[in-house]
């Protein structure tokens, strides 16, 4: 990164108490309004001391050496620019000075401490990090390593050297190279900010170098199975067993609003009895480590009961007998197929549906509904209240009703 302004300035720093006889002499170096201030180790009179030319007035020979000696340190003040430039690393007042006093820190290489950070993330994958997570985090590091050999054409970069345009740019090089979407093209800028924001708290970096750059992203509306489509699914008779069970534990995470890995997870402990005396669902969001308690459906209670003996739920001690995330998807789509669904079926629309079609639209409060889907907050469940418009339209059914019935009184 080129510094925008640098300035060299020699001057005197008169001591406490001083009174008489020569003073010494500094260098101030600025770069970008940042400064840093080096004892030269030489004095000079301030008699003789031009503060214009920055240096001491008069031919001698004593003069002649003083002044050629601020010269040569000028020049190694360039100097030091040059092998910063020539090294992609950030020039700063305080790199200067590190080349100039051989004090030069081992810089911090954007990949290397990337790099450090996944696989920190991957040791606590399944405990502390979804692996779906981790592989995000993956994903983002190859992203970054091939931005900078197409931007920069280096292997890797000062964290010193990022700046506002590095981040703007790397979400341009994710739209334009990689054709990522907005959204999934700010989840990978948000990725990288992480690993930045983390050399600011560690004390790397003095500053947020994004600082400014915004991560808006664009709303989705979220794609949900109408009630008719649940209703297919349920009374569809399938030949083959495997498409039962992928069936059933999409129906069970739509009565339950559990995401895959959630369901995943579950034990018969995570069943105990609630408030109401009745069987719910205690557990935690693998992804916001969040609680999510969910009182038991009669439709997911009985597929409970359908694989209690299930091999799988026996042996490993699960509630369901979940396959790969991989797997469910794939035949999901074959189920769409047979009951005629013309929606991209995934495991994940199930959550989707808990929220519109079987909370929301059934006039389930949405404080209600956030608190069992686990979210942090209510303005993330109400992307879900806004596409519900049915549920609007029975609300406004209802209201016309009353004014009329208002209105012949």
């Amino acid at each position: 990164m080129l510094e925008q302004t640098l300035g060299i300035l020699f001057y005197q720093k008169k001591p406490k108490h001083y009174t008489t006889g020569n003073v010494p002499l500094y260098m101030r170096i600025t770069v970008n309004g940042q400064r840093i201030e080096i004892a030269t180790k030489q004095s000079c009179n301030p008699a003789r001391w031009n503060s214009q030319s920055q240096r001491e007035k008069g031919t001698n020979e004593a003069t002649r050496s003083l002044n050629t000696y601020l010269d040569t340190l000028e020049r190694q003040v360039h100097e030091a620019r040059r092998k910063l430039i020539e090294a992609q690393k950030s020039i700063t007042a305080e790199s200067l000075k590190n080349i100039l006093t051989g004090q030069e820190d081992k810089p911090y290489m954007l990949l290397d401490v990337f790099a450090e950070h996944n696989r920190k993330m991957s040791a606590l994958a399944g405990r502390e990090y979804a692996p779906a997570t981790v592989t995000r985090y993956d994903t983002t590091l190859e992203h970054v390593r091939s931005f900078l050999k197409k931007q920069y054409n280096v292997s890797d970069i000062d964290i010193k050297s990022l700046n506002y345009s590095f981040a703007s740019d790397f979400e341009f090089y994710l739209k334009s190279e990689r054709k990522c979407n907005h959204n999934s093209a700010i989840k990978y800028v948000g990725n990288l900010r992480k690993i930045v924001n983390n050399c600011v708290k560690s004390g790397w970096l003095q500053r947020d170098p994004f600082f400014g750059y915004k991560m808006a992203k664009k709303e989705v509306i979220r794609e949900f199975l109408t009630q008719a489509e649940i209703d297919s699914l349920q009374g569809k008779e399938f030949a083959i067993e495997r498409l039962v069970q992928v069936r059933d534990l999409f129906l069970f995470s739509c009565y339950t609003g559990l995401a895959f890995l959630d369901v995943f997870n579950l034990t018969p402990a995570n069943i105990g009895t609630g408030v109401d005396g009745k069987d719910w669902i205690f557990t935690s969001r693998q992804k916001t480590e969040t609680p999510s308690r969910i009182p038991l459906l009669p439709p997911a209670q009985a597929i409970i009961a359908r694989y209690k003996e299930h091999p799988k739920c026996v042996n490993e001690e699960k509630l369901l007998p979940m396959l790969s995330n991989q797997k469910l998807n794939a035949y999901l789509k074959e189920i769409a197929d047979l009951c005629g669904i013309k929606k991209t079926l995934t495991f994940h629309i199930a959550r989707h549906t808990f929220a519109t079609t079987v909370t929301l639209s059934n006039g389930v409060p949405i404080e209600t509904v956030s608190k069992m889907l686990g979210h942090r907050s209510i303005r993330i469940t109400q992307h879900y209240a806004k596409i519900i418009d049915k549920k609007v339209s029975e609300d406004m059914l209802l209201l016309q009703e009353k004014m009329q019935s208002h209105l012949s009184n």
